[in-house]
């Protein structure tokens, strides 16, 4: 119950938020001027995934006038239009309206899966600051617009959840389905690798017999197999083998131009486009790494579990090997959500009001910077 009240809470303030923006938003690509909330909550990424709802996907790749693949609906993953499109009937017009919906509720699932990640580590005041903490948070409107954030933050919490409870099973459930809403199967798979090192190497404290360490390395081969799924089935479909990863690299073009994925080179590449003075890009990207490998020995991180810790390494470490750092980066960083059962952790009452009014006006920033369109707009969400 008490989730469920900090949950609509939470949407009444980020519903508010974005209804004022869409007073003010002027004629858009995606609508006219001062749109209704589910047209407004249809821009950006949310008409992909109505595009993938109506026409599904491109058997032949859409290329530029210098014959390279050029931005498409393949980097879209299909569980969540899917998913939308079954629930309206396959009434296109009422896609933005259900999805929204279906979103939101993925963030209540999230909200109360989030509770049961902590309260074997926390306590329950602590976990309940955690979930006020990520319905509250700066990126929380993406959570109730068309987006398949909220599913995949929904199905890798439940991984996560079943992964503590050592359920490999219901766990790969849970994983298959993540690795068709947003590209996690990856970074699952290098997570639990991880797990299992660190199990092994603890094993004298804590057991780890032959029939979970068979699992575990079952668990990690099939979500690696998970994560390469989708850009084999891209390839198969166009007849072009790197059909999903060069469709991706499009949206990097505009900032590096044509270039082939080079693995941990991104953030190199962003660093100094985003400060060219040299060396300074570089030694803020070395600064941002240490911070955080530090951040993930502070106690009240390590409090939060092997499990969450691990994950929210790995998310990381894939980040800055495949994706390159513009606005949408805050976006991404969303499945990095342990790191709030820390930052939940003082319990001083200052201190915890003080935070939710931060992430409410973070949530201002966030919506005026990123999601409202203003007509020239290279911050997207």
């Amino acid at each position: 119950m008490q989730v469920l009240l900090l949950f609509v809470a939470s949407r009444i303030v980020s519903t508010g938020i974005l209804l004022v923006f869409a007073a003010i938003q002027p004629a858009s690509f995606w609508a006219g001027a001062h749109p209704d909330y589910f047209s407004f909550a249809g821009f950006w990424d949310a008409g992909w995934y109505r595009y993938v709802a109506q026409g599904g996907y491109p058997a032949t790749l859409p290329l530029t006038a210098d014959g390279h693949i050029n931005q498409n609906a393949w980097a879209f993953l299909p569980a969540y239009p899917v998913l939308v499109d079954l629930l309206t009937a396959h009434t296109i017009g009422l896609f933005f309206v259900v999805g929204s919906i279906v979103s939101a509720l993925f963030l209540l699932g999230s909200a109360l899966l989030f509770r049961q990640l902590l309260v074997p580590r926390v306590d329950p005041g602590q976990a309940m600051f955690a979930v006020a903490l990520l319905l509250f948070a700066p990126l929380s409107p993406i959570f109730q617009v068309a987006y398949a954030e909220s599913m995949q933050l929904f199905f890798l919490m439940g991984a996560l959840l079943f992964l503590q409870r050592r359920r490999y099973g219901l766990m790969m459930v849970f994983v298959a389905v993540m690795s068709f809403t947003r590209p996690t199967g990856l970074p699952f798979a290098l997570a639990l690798g991880l797990y299992a090192i660190a199990r092994w190497l603890r094993r004298a404290e804590d057991p780890f017999p032959p029939r979970e360490v068979r699992a575990t390395v079952l668990a990690t081969l099939g979500s690696a197999a998970l994560g390469y799924a989708w850009p084999a089935i891209a390839g198969l479909a166009t007849g072009v083998p790197n059909a999903y990863t060069a469709t991706e690299l499009s949206w990097r073009q505009p900032y590096v131009g044509w270039t082939e994925l080079v693995p941990f080179t991104p953030w190199i590449q962003g660093a100094n486009w985003w400060i060219p003075q040299q060396p300074w890009g570089i030694v803020l990207l070395v600064v941002l790494i240490a911070g955080f490998a530090g951040a993930l020995l502070l106690p009240a991180v390590r409090r939060l579990g092997p499990e969450l810790r691990i994950w929210t390494a790995s998310w990381v470490i894939y980040l800055l090997a495949v994706f390159f750092p513009q606005s949408s980066v805050f976006r991404l960083l969303i499945p990095a959500f342990p790191l709030l059962g820390a930052i939940a952790a003082p319990r001083s009452r200052a201190y915890r009001a003080g935070m939710i009014v931060l992430a409410t006006l973070g949530q201002i920033a966030w919506v005026y910077a990123c999601y409202w369109y203003d007509g020239y707009d290279w911050t997207p969400p």
